[in-house]
């Protein structure tokens, strides 16, 4: 009798490599979390306005991953991205919104520097969105002041402006943190800080299971704006009031996901929060 052979598990080959990876791809699993943050801006504007917003502008969109979670949402959505970037938009039409059939009826993509987008093909918006802290490659007072004045007069009675922001008394630090996501490692690298003038130098690296690397897959030339910094500025481009969202404390000791308005926090290592400027 012949005796049966032990079958082996063959390795399966690793999903990602640094060379078959799309950088875009790792960067919307890694740090993007749409239907999270689509909830958040719904349940903020529909407690103020009872109804859900519907109108959306999303600068520095990207490849307009959040426009398309938007529309998808609801059908009565619409939503415009804008981007200086026309090789990631355009990546945005072929990923993200051709999978979901919107050939441009509802998402619209402008290239164009977020400065000069005042109102878009379907009228004043309801939210806009400046996310992932991508405002802070503005430098100076006066080029965010230009930006959010701009992003003033895009919106409608009542509309509203969400913005995130970070800090903590580690922020500033040089540190590099690596953070496993399903089949690769993203690492943020806080490399430079200058004091004198709060700008920073942070990339994003991503590691594979097979050794191979992604270094500095993006890279953020930034202002570490302050929160009285921002929340002054909102007020002199005419919005006339803004309220501050954090964090809950959770079981683990980290964040429960939840934010809430607030005006008094105790300072930590690291926060995220949220910035709502209403018009």
């Amino acid at each position: 009798m012949a005796r049966a052979r032990k079958k082996t598990k063959r390795k399966t080959k690793p999903k990602y490599t640094a060379r078959t990876a799309d950088k875009h791809v790792l960067y919307q699993i890694a740090v993007q979390d749409p239907e999270t943050e689509i909830h958040f801006v719904s349940r903020v504007f529909k407690k103020k306005h009872a109804r859900p917003p519907l109108k959306l502008r999303e600068d520095f969109c990207g490849t307009a991953h959040m426009c398309a979670h938007w529309v998808k949402s609801n059908p009565q959505r619409t939503a415009v991205g804008v981007d200086l970037d026309r090789g990631v938009l355009a990546w945005g039409k072929r990923h993200n919104l051709a999978p979901i059939n919107e050939p441009g009826q509802r998402v619209r993509l402008l290239q164009q520097d977020v400065c000069n987008t005042v109102r878009g093909p379907f009228g004043a918006f309801d939210v806009a969105l400046a996310f992932n802290f991508s405002y802070w490659i503005f430098k100076t007072r006066a080029d965010l002041l230009r930006y959010f004045s701009s992003v003033y007069r895009s919106l409608g009675k009542g509309g509203m402006f969400f913005l995130d922001c970070f800090g903590g008394y580690n922020a500033q630090d040089k540190t590099i943190e690596p953070r496993r996501v399903g089949g690769f490692t993203y690492v943020w690298e806080q490399h430079a800080f200058n004091p004198i003038t709060h700008r920073g130098m942070n990339y994003i690296h991503f590691r594979f299971r097979d050794g191979s690397k992604m270094k500095r897959a993006f890279t953020y030339d930034w202002r570490h704006w302050t929160m009285p910094e921002i929340r002054e500025l909102l007020a002199e481009a005419g919005f006339r009031q803004s309220t501050v969202y954090w964090e809950g404390p959770g079981d683990d000791g980290h964040g429960d996901g939840i934010f809430r308005p607030t005006e008094s926090v105790e300072n930590e290592a690291a926060w995220v929060a949220y910035v709502v400027a209403e018009r």
